[in-house]
């Protein structure tokens, strides 16, 4: 079939193949160009298919030469249907490690599910014996409690007072208003349930009762803080309430795995487009406007450049930086007053007229599409593609 884009609001509803392919590549290639120091051995990344979690995966496996276990939930492919771009990125990384002699393996489930930790335990035990490294990426709507099987879901409201702020409307092309009302204390904690730190602990528990984790190991979970023009509606709002546990969790995994040394941080990363971002009030406006500074001022960092700088400055640097809350810190580019101040022109002059000048919209809606492997210039999006293409899967 010949694969188009299917743009729905802030989500693609289909995924290109030989784009994804070409989006790890280029990921890949990004992290062998670099230098890279001594790096993990065993690693498990939860929430491995897009985004950070992604990233992660790549530059354990092609920077530090990472045996790598995948778990990410995914819908696979049809005759008829296109796979979800992280099944579409998951065969590409298998494909390349492969050719690497890199091992590596994948379950898809529900990772907040017993059933998917027993699994990946197993795993571990059999082919990897510890684990030296564990990145906890997950994005998610909704959570199962694996114990009481009650679901929570997240909302993306600001607390205290209901905020009407300017917005870029990615459906329609123009700068309008959006007026989000505040949460009520059981949307609140219900954020807290879906995206703070309890599901990072439970994993961590499990890993340790299995004793398949190393002495001194790693782990970290991400997050993102923002500032002023970002903190009415993230950092001081429902998902900041939720990635503040993840500072209480870090605590309590680092008090809970003494006995091995271990470490455990939140890591605070630069606004860039994700999924998950994509969905959130300001943020297509707010990270237009920050591309156009950060570009301009020759600081900018995507998912990767991001990634691959974390786990050789920080997480295996010599020199780790910490914020004041101490999370490690590879946001600090985003933070300086230069470019909030840059962004907070724009933000204030911006109007529907105005888009392309002012800001560098036309690159947030690329990077938007290559996150679905679309957009790429050197892929013939013209061309006949199946989309069934085979995962090997735990």
């Amino acid at each position: 079939m010949v694969i188009k884009p299917k743009v729905r609001g802030f989500i693609c509803t289909n995924a290109h193949p030989v784009g994804c392919e070409e989006s790890v590549k280029r990921q890949i290639e990004y992290v062998k160009s670099k230098t890279n120091p001594e790096g993990p051995k065993n690693v498990l990344v939860i929430g491995s298919s897009t985004g950070y979690g992604l990233a992660s995966r790549i530059t354990a496996a092609f920077g530090s030469g990472a045996k790598t276990l995948g778990i990410f939930f995914e819908k696979e492919p049809t005759e008829k249907k296109c796979a979800s771009a992280g099944w579409y990125n998951t065969a590409a990384f298998n494909k390349f490690a492969k050719e690497a002699g890199l091992w590596a393996k994948n379950i898809n489930g529900d990772a907040f599910s017993h059933e998917i930790k027993a699994k990946a335990i197993d795993v571990i035990k059999k082919e990897l014996g510890k684990i030296d490294l564990v990145i906890y990426s997950l994005a998610s709507p909704r959570r199962t409690d694996p114990d009481t099987g009650e679901v929570y879901s997240s909302t993306l409201k600001p607390i205290g007072q209901t905020v009407t702020t300017k917005n870029l409307n990615t459906s329609k092309r123009e700068i309008d208003e959006v007026t989000v009302e505040a949460a009520n204390e059981a949307e609140i904690q219900g954020t807290i349930d879906v995206m703070g730190g309890a599901d990072w602990e439970l994993w961590i528990k499990a890993l340790q009762e299995a004793d398949v984790l190393a002495e001194g190991f790693k782990t970290t979970a991400y997050t993102y803080i923002g500032k002023k023009l970002t903190w009415p509606i993230y950092g001081h709002a429902t998902i900041g309430k939720a990635k503040e546990d993840l500072d209480r969790a870090a605590a309590a995994i680092k008090q809970s795995t003494d006995g091995l040394s271990g470490e455990a941080y939140v890591t605070s990363l630069n606004a860039v487009v994700t999924q998950a971002s994509s969905a959130i009030p300001i943020m297509p406006l707010y990270i237009s406007a920050l591309f156009k500074v950060m570009k301009e001022q020759g600081t900018y960092e995507g998912v990767i450049e991001q990634i691959q700088a974390l786990f050789s400055e920080n997480l295996y640097g010599d020199n780790p930086r910490f914020d004041e809350a101490g999370r490690l810190s590879q946001n600090y580019k985003e933070l300086e007053d230069k470019v909030q101040d840059a962004v907070q022109i724009i933000w204030d002059s911006v109007t529907t007229e105005t888009i392309d000048d002012l800001t560098d919209y036309i690159s947030y809606n690329r990077e938007f599409l290559h996150l679905f492997g679309f957009e790429y210039d050197n892929v013939d999006y013209d061309a006949d593609v199946s989309p069934l293409v085979e995962l090997e899967l735990e």
